[in-house]
């Protein structure tokens, strides 16, 4: 998996100094951290629900995630402050780019009627989140040992200024946008 980091340095780097007029190598946009995030709607219904999802969120990142909590209490969702939420992983460096290959080329290709991700979903800032309807896209993952369909969020944060920066940045390690 080390293909990612070493496509970076030999094809990414030249291309956006090109592209973008860069003076250093410093000023070319870097991919930085990698979040992973689960969130539970039913953790009241089913507090094992938790435990699944870390262990699922584990499976598919070789990273132990950590337990996220609510800021603050809302009647409506019958939430109260401090209570368990959901979980996520922040990847970084080698796991990072392992990560990044892993969803670019094994698991958004199995997406049912996959035709790209959008390139409208970016914050301002050089930063991309997507959402992923299920976890069966990882290989990770076996069909007869989950206990129900999770979502989880992918955020790729990049050190991009402008989201064009970061468009192009993501397009040469390989994320898959639609045209």
């Amino acid at each position: 998996m080390e293909k990612l980091r070493e496509q970076y340095e030999k094809e990414v780097v030249p291309a956006l100094m090109k592209k973008f007029n860069y003076k250093s190598i410093m000023e070319v946009p870097k991919l930085d951290k990698i979040v992973i995030n689960i969130g539970l709607g039913d953790i009241r219904d089913n507090p094992k629900s938790l435990e699944n999802a870390m262990n699922d969120l584990s499976l598919i990142t070789g990273q132990k995630p950590i337990i996220t909590k609510a800021r603050k209490s809302i009647a409506a969702f019958k939430l109260r402050e401090g209570a368990n939420v959901g979980c996520k992983v922040t990847l970084r460096k080698e796991k990072m780019y392992e990560f990044a290959y892993k969803v670019f080329n094994v698991a958004l290709p199995r997406v049912r009627d996959f035709r790209g991700v959008s390139n409208t979903s970016f914050d301002g800032k050089g930063n991309y989140s997507m959402g992923v309807k299920e976890q069966l896209i990882f290989p990770e993952i076996e069909y007869d040992k989950i206990d129900k369909l999770r979502g989880m969020d992918i955020i790729f944060v990049t050190t991009a200024k402008t989201d064009e920066e970061a468009r192009e940045l993501l397009t040469l390690l390989g994320m898959p946008f639609k045209n």
